[in-house]
């Protein structure tokens, strides 16, 4: 079974997994650097990453997280969702944000099961990306916020 653990710094940095969820890999790199990093691992093989960062004293926010194309279905982004809200509670947040894209349907759904409600929209959001991003045949174009009291 897999373990989550908390990335190190001066292990290798798993890119392509963060560019899943997030395809500037410029905004990737910031804030990676200033949250903290979760990955998941399955035989000592990384197959899911979170990152979680300080919004204020009472609030952190999801903004990152993926699973390995190979591994979704299979619960993974689920553990990890839970995960978040476990280490962000034992670090003394009353709240937790996450956002997602308008097409992001799956992602959506899996917030709500786990307690998330959805707060409010950032229209065009995702229009400053240098390509359009589609997911279930939807542009994916406004950023959906959702929060969580913790």
């Amino acid at each position: 079974m897999e373990s989550i653990r908390k990335w190190e710094q001066g292990e290798v940095v798993p890119m392509d997994l963060l560019l899943l969820a997030d395809p500037s890999e410029q905004k990737v790199k910031e804030y990676y650097q200033k949250g903290e990093m979760y990955i998941a691992e399955i035989n000592n093989h990384v197959v899911g990453v979170y990152v979680r960062i300080q919004i204020n004293e009472i609030t952190t926010e999801l903004i990152n997280i993926a699973v390995s194309e190979d591994w979704q279905g299979k619960g993974i982004g689920k553990r990890l969702v839970e995960h978040s809200l476990h280490t962000a509670r034992q670090a003394g947040y009353k709240r937790i944000e996450v956002g997602t894209g308008n097409s992001s349907l799956d992602q959506l759904a899996l917030y709500q099961k786990l307690g998330f409600r959805m707060e409010h929209i950032i229209k065009d959001y995702f229009a400053e990306y240098n390509q359009p991003i589609i997911e279930n045949g939807i542009v994916c174009r406004d950023m959906v916020r959702l929060a969580q009291e913790l």
